[in-house]
């Protein structure tokens, strides 16, 4: 990720060490004689370049990704474009406007994955990774205000109804839309999970929804052609709703990442691994933290104290390494070494109560 994040070292109390290695692979518990036999077979380096090769790789996979769903959904939508034209239909003219907006989404996710690939600097100190948030926060705005746009017409068409024309093509047109919409969902949320990024499996979620939203436009396509005008109007409405849905489920993901949420079991995964070093004898306060789809690790581990300044460095050296294979998509730890109490031994830290009080 960013070059200076090699060794970031933080000396409070005698033993503080931050490493950010860079691997680009995810190791999950593996074996001892596995992870022995993957250093031989394929062995990784904790140098900066790699981190950054990973980092680029990420982004790369993601702007495959967006451009991909991006060609694949302004071919839905302007297929099913020509239609509304030709059938005056609401529900399929909500259904195109929301495969319209969901393309779009690639324009800001994009302009996230070229910033994050910048490297860090003195004032943006951690990167530009947070700007995927941002995207996020983008993403949702355009999924709140297609689904006012798909209320408005529904409403409006409920007020004041009108045949539907054309409407074997309304029913192919609501196919093709399922279709582009569940194939860009399944890449988008794989894509997003692979790499770790929030904003691309939110889109994932908006694009299955749409395609959800494609098929209830057959229900309109139908009900018309049963003679029932307020059909095309009402699954309008149902598809607002449904559009309601994922913005909430977009909304609450989007929100936790802002708020630098993650997963408790990664904080699990993260403790158990700490607790498996030798020369650890206690965890204390962990923190782990997304930057972009990239995470960060904060820790301070208690050791011997009697222990040497060398010693303590090669117990934090291990508990990182330990880190890095153990959670998923981890590029840089900063771990503390506490010494362990003695009796009668004042607080080490209690210099610093002042500055911690709330």
């Amino acid at each position: 990720m960013q070059s200076h994040d090699h060794h970031e070292h933080a000396h409070g109390h005698g033993h503080a060490h931050g490493h950010g290695h860079g691997h680009g692979h995810t190791i999950h518990a593996p074996s001892p004689l596995r992870h022995r036999l993957a250093h031989l077979l394929k062995p990784h380096s904790h140098e900066t370049a790699d981190k950054l090769d990973s980092a680029l790789e990420s982004s790369a996979r993601g702007m495959r990704a967006l451009w991909v769903s991006l060609a694949v959904l302004g071919v839905t939508a302007l297929v099913q474009a020509v239609v509304v034209v030709a059938s005056g239909s609401v529900a399929l003219l909500g259904d195109t406007v929301h495969n319209t907006a969901d393309a779009l989404t690639a324009v800001p996710l994009g302009i996230a994955f070229i910033l994050g690939r910048r490297a860090a600097t003195r004032r943006f100190t951690y990167g530009y990774g947070r700007a995927e948030d941002l995207a996020g926060i983008v993403i949702v705005l355009t999924i709140a205000a297609s689904a006012a746009f798909a209320a408005w017409t529904a409403v409006d068409r409920l007020l004041d109804p009108r045949p539907v024309e054309q409407i074997p093509a309304v029913a192919v047109a609501a196919v093709v839309g399922f279709a582009g919409n569940e194939w860009v969902a399944r890449y988008r949320i794989r894509v997003g999970r692979a790499i770790g990024s929030a904003a691309l499996v939110a889109d994932g979620l908006h694009a299955r929804t749409d395609g959800f939203t494609s098929l209830a436009v057959l229900l309109s396509a139908g009900g018309a052609a049963l003679g029932w005008q307020l059909a095309d109007p009402i699954v309008g409405l149902a598809i607002t709703a449904a559009i309601a849905l994922v913005l909430r489920d977009a909304a609450r993901e989007v929100f936790r990442r802002v708020m630098d949420a993650v997963d408790p079991a990664l904080v699990d995964r993260a403790e158990q691994a700490l607790r498996e070093v030798t020369g650890v004898r206690e965890v204390g306060e962990l923190r782990l933290r997304w930057i972009g789809h990239r995470l960060r690790a904060e820790v301070a581990v208690v050791v011997d104290g009697e222990a040497t300044v060398r010693q303590a460095h090669a117990i934090a050296v291990d508990a990182e390494h330990a880190l890095l294979h153990a959670v998923p998509r981890l590029t840089a730890a900063l771990v503390h070494a506490d010494p362990a109490p003695a009796p009668g031994e004042a607080d080490p830290h209690l210099a610093l109560a002042h500055h911690t009080a709330a």
